[in-house]
């Protein structure tokens, strides 16, 4: 049994620490108050358009990526400028693909994987775009060239609709108005990355418009791992001084190969080795929304949003056959899937918005339809263990039908007491209906029509000790439904290979998360700092648990998980000079006992859960979640022409998933890693620039996950063992190495 030295709740010594600190720095703060005002950042407080509040009147550590950042850091993916730029954020390569990375933040987590607990939205111009069959989002599909601003807001803030558990990264798209001019860019470099993106904005005064398109394509670091992203966003502005009208259109055709984990004994031979192949998902998206928003006169203003959406996905992924048992049977098989989802949706706000109060009362409809199929194809493995099909592929089955459909009513309310001080409150009701159909058989037990409903409240506070120091506290309710392919998916004498098939299964509980915020942010001469210490605790979390076949397992309820943590954050600029550093502890737990399928764990079956099980109890970490992270981020104006850049990231080891316990002996937990990227962007003059990115300057070989398995391939030259042998180790999700790349930019007009 572990001994956890990890604190079980949120104690009052961080908050009394935090508390004194900011006691501490006020006089320090106040000597330096500037006597001109400093320029004040907006941020919107609800994903409808048109409510926005100073920051340092919001009741957290709201975050955000603005213009220059966006430019400046030469990321290729939105999770690899999310983990460079934020606190709190780290990134899992966890299937080796700049586009399919985990985002985790403060112990909770946006993925593109099915079968990833998810417990952040996403929301692009007020639209959520997390997908409807599993809450799971393809970062493929947000155009990030097209990116103006985002914001992450901590906690499970009710005003942002489900599955805003941990937190919600609202992301603003630019607009003929703030981006008018033309530009060209284009890099290349390691892994045969290439990338080619333009755009074009402009406006007359009252019509705007606004166009970019990117390609990219990469061969990859790993083997067989090529990938494909197109991507364009348009928008079609109107302005007056009553009213403003945004036409949105974003479309997004991707190829993506993500061979995820390997074992271990594979990546010790050779580090770009994979464990199967192929692991093939295609996305065809296309969205279209409008937004907008009128004022009824100087203090109130109406605004909405309306959009339609929808996403075909294809997914071909290589596995090893459960159901081998003697030579000549096939050893492989091929898993394809085909999704189909569409959503549409509205949102409407009427707001009141005076200098010393606010009041908005709005509501929202989200509705989907999804169509589901699988197909098997028997096959055997090639010397590169791809999948070679031998059999024809097999009918659908299953064939689902799926039906989401939530409505929503909301209020939010802010006031000053007193000139110092604001106090906010908002709730929102929830009303969601999950609906799953067998199109194979009209009397199978997999038909199922369940509803969820729930009152969401918010309460939030801050306080101006002095001009210069801000004290603020909130405490937050948020929950999040079950999606079609989790309620279809809760058997564990049925496990699921991902991206899943479905079984009948019982119905699952919603997610209700409770949290508390307090912190204290300001300045001290050129020095912005913040502190804060969050806690959070998840009642039945919806967990994905491994079985005994890589890639399979099932979700199921689980009790009560928790989160706490502390994080603390320096930033400024001194003359040519610009830096930010970033600590973050986050202790992640369960705080129930259960008992969970884990055959490989090496503490299998002698824990009192019987064979092939482990007993997970209160105290044990989450695996996946660093508990300790530090990000130090630097930028150098050398001249009035070259800028210089670096961001150092570090993070603790985690758990592998399989070791739920902390008990297993052999493997059970990645070691910690720091990583240093570097920039830099000189301006030739007439409209050109050039910039360079390195990655992993120090070429760092790192794990950033992992799972305990059972490895088929032991024969000769890691090949398929037929006569049934196999090694029970711990595959690993092995992190990008060294890579570097330079582009040219071309701007002109605007």
């Amino acid at each position: 049994m572990s001994t956890h030295h990890g604190a079980a709740a949120l104690r009052l010594t961080p908050i009394a620490a935090l508390i004194g600190t900011a006691f501490a720095l006020a006089p320090l703060s106040a000597a330096y108050a500037q006597t001109v005002a400093p320029a004040v950042e907006i941020v919107g407080t609800s994903p409808v358009p048109g409510l926005d509040r100073p920051k340092d009147e919001i009741p957290s550590n709201v975050q955000s990526i603005r213009r220059e950042a966006l430019r400046d850091t030469g990321a290729a993916g939105l999770p690899e400028l999310l983990g460079s730029q934020l606190m709190s954020v780290n990134v899992n390569e966890i299937q080796g693909n700049p586009y399919q990375a985990d985002v985790n933040y403060r112990g909770f987590t946006a993925s593109p994987l099915l079968g990833t607990p998810q417990g952040l939205s996403v929301y692009q111009d007020g639209v959520r775009v997390n997908e409807p069959f599993g809450d799971i989002v393809n970062w493929d599909l947000i155009p990030r060239n097209a990116i103006a601003s985002i914001d992450l807001i901590p906690g499970s803030n009710p005003l942002f609709g489900l599955n805003t558990l941990g937190g919600a990264l609202s992301i603003r798209t630019k607009d003929g108005f703030s981006h008018a001019g033309t530009g060209i860019e284009a890099y290349a470099g390691s892994f045969g990355r290439h990338a080619v993106t333009a755009e074009h904005g402009g406006n007359n005064g009252e019509l705007g418009w606004y166009f970019t398109a990117t390609r990219f394509k990469e061969d990859g670091w790993r083997d067989l791992s090529p990938s494909d992203v197109n991507q364009f966003f348009g928008k079609i502005s109107h302005r007056s001084a009553k009213h403003e009208l945004d036409l949105n259109i974003t479309h997004a055709n991707s190829d993506l190969i993500g061979n995820g984990l390997t074992p271990l004994s594979f990546y010790e031979q050779r580090k770009r080795s994979i464990f199967t192949s192929p692991d093939n998902t295609r996305n065809q998206m296309t969205m279209v929304s409008l937004t907008g928003g009128y004022w009824l006169d100087d203090e109130q203003k109406l605004s909405g949003t309306v959009y339609v959406r929808k996403n075909n996905v294809r997914t071909l992924n290589g596995d090893v056959n459960d159901e081998f048992a003697a030579p000549g049977d096939p050893q492989g098989v091929l898993n394809r899937t085909r999704t189909r989802q569409t959503g549409y949706g509205f949102s409407a706000q009427w707001a009141h918005i005076r200098d010393d109060r606010q009041l908005a009362v709005g509501t929202t409809f989200d509705h989907s339809r999804t169509k589901f199929q699988q197909t098997e194809q028997e096959g055997d493995f090639l010397p590169d263990r791809s999948v070679t099909p031998t059999a024809a592929e097999e009918d659908p089955d299953p064939k689902l039908r799926g039906r989401s459909q939530t409505w929503s009513l909301f209020a939010t309310g802010t006031w000053k007491p007193i000139t110092d001080a604001t106090v906010s409150l908002s709730g929102r009701y929830n009303h969601t209906s999950v609906r799953t159909m067998d199109q194979l058989d009209a009397t199978s037990s997999l038909n199922s029509d369940y509803t969820y409903s729930k009152i969401n409240p918010a309460l939030g506070a801050t306080y101006a000790l002095s001009p210069a120091v801000t004290l603020y506290a909130n405490a937050q309710q948020g929950n999040r439904a079950p999606s079609p392919i989790e309620l279809g998916c809760s058997d564990p004498a049925q496990p699921c290979k991902l991206p899943n098939a479905m079984q009948a299964d019982p119905r699952l509980d919603q997610v209700v998360t409770r949290g508390i915020e307090i912190g204290a942010r300001g300045t001290a001469g050129p020095v912005r700092w913040n502190v804060a210490a969050f806690g959070a605790i998840n009642r039945d979390d919806i967990l994905f648990v491994a079985s005994n076949t890589v890639g399979q397992g099932y979700f199921k309820n689980f009790g009560k998980t928790q989160r706490n943590g502390v994080e603390l954050g320096l930033s400024g600029d001194y003359g040519r000079f610009g830096w930010h550093a970033g600590y973050t502890w986050v202790d992640a737990t369960y705080r129930s006992s259960e008992c969970i399928v884990s055959a490989e764990n090496s503490e299998a079956g002698n824990q009192g859960c019987g064979a092939d099980n482990i007993r997970v109890e209160s105290g044990d970490r989450i695996p996946g979640i660093a508990e300790h992270s530090f990000k130090l981020g630097l930028n150098w104006r050398a001249t009035d022409w070259l800028t210089l850049g670096s961001d150092v990231v570090t993070h603790s080891g985690v758990y592998v998933r399989g070791n739920e316990n902390n008990d297993h002996d052999d493997h059970g937990k990645t070691s910690g890693f720091t990583l240093v990227n570097m920039v830099a962007d000189a301006r030739l003059g007439g409209g050109w620039s050039v910039f360079a990115r390195v990655n992993n300057v120090f070429d760092k070989r790192y794990f950033t996950a992992g799972q305990i398995g059972e490895n088929p391939f032991v024969g000769p030259n890691n090949s398929f063992d037929t006569t049934g042998g196999s090694r029970d180790e711990t595959f690993y999700a092995p992190g990008a190495p060294r890579a570097g790349w330079v582009g040219v930019r071309y701007r002109f007009g605007g």
